[in-house]
């Protein structure tokens, strides 16, 4: 079960804090458990802001209820980390350096990429608010905020995107459901380990997205100091065995040399 951890504060929540996790504890199928309880998928978040008090702040408060965080403190690279990991939400500030933030909007959104961009903005002239509203942005916050709204509207805009999630990711003669959390490959069902079921979700919602092992352990595992780079490697090869028509030559789970992994369909 998630428990609380003592070292972050009463109102927040180590979502990854089993801290006997072991590869035999992903890998044991005699061990199956509930993996919305001990391994929920991490959202990711990128936050785009030039103030290092307030990045620090957003960052240590998002990672606390369990979210994923990138950063970025300049236009340019927000821009590149958000085409790059294609983030579940973007927190993003207007007055940048490189690159603003309406910028960086417009060019997320001429990528096609859909995911909800929350504007962080000092300026509460309409006339700026309705310009990154209609070039892409979906909501926006004017500084000073309260973090507890802002948390709480990141959190219904993710409510909202998951919704819209693909009930079931098909590729070859696998078949992925995510409500019934069964993979049949065949018209057969495969077993799945809870690490292994997580793991195969992650790949398919970002596949053609470069992933380290340091950010499939985070995301899949929590913030566990108890899973190594070593186990999630472990556990690819194992899910290889399960999906790949040549696990010798992987078709889908490609390495990718001195990053990690990337699901190519």
């Amino acid at each position: 079960m998630c428990t609380a951890d003592p070292g972050i504060g009463p109102d927040v929540f180590d979502m990854g804090s089993n801290r006997r996790l072991s590869y035999d504890l992903i890998a044991a199928e005699s061990r199956r458990i509930d993996c919305e309880q001990v391994w929920p998928i991490m959202r990711t978040v990128l936050i785009v802001e030039d103030e290092p008090a307030m990045l620090r702040g957003l960052e240590d408060n998002f990672k606390a209820k369990g979210y994923y965080v990138l950063t970025a403190m300049d236009g340019r690279h927000g821009l590149e980390t958000a085409l790059k990991e294609r983030p579940d939400l973007i927190l993003l500030d207007i007055m940048l350096p490189e690159i603003n933030g309406y910028e960086v909007c417009s060019h997320v959104r001429e990528k096609g990429l859909e995911m909800p961009i929350i504007m962080l903005t000092a300026k509460d002239q309409e006339s700026d608010i309705v310009l990154g509203l209609n070039l892409g942005a979906d909501d926006y916050v004017t500084k000073p905020f309260s973090i507890k709204e802002l948390m709480a509207r990141a959190e219904a805009f993710l409510r909202r995107r998951k919704d819209v999630e693909p009930a079931v990711y098909e590729f070859a003669d696998c078949r992925l459901d995510i409500a019934a959390r069964m993979l049949s490959r065949g018209g057969h069902e495969v077993a799945l380990t809870p690490g292994e079921f997580k793991m195969l979700h992650l790949f398919l919602r970002k596949a053609g997205c470069p992933l380290t092992q340091d950010e499939i352990r985070t995301i899949v595992f929590g913030y566990s100091r108890f899973i190594t780079v070593r186990d999630i490697d472990k556990a690819v090869e194992s899910l290889r065995n399960k999906v790949e028509p040549d696990p010798a030559k992987p078709q889908y789970i490609q390495v990718i040399p001195n990053i990690g992994y990337r699901f190519q369909v």
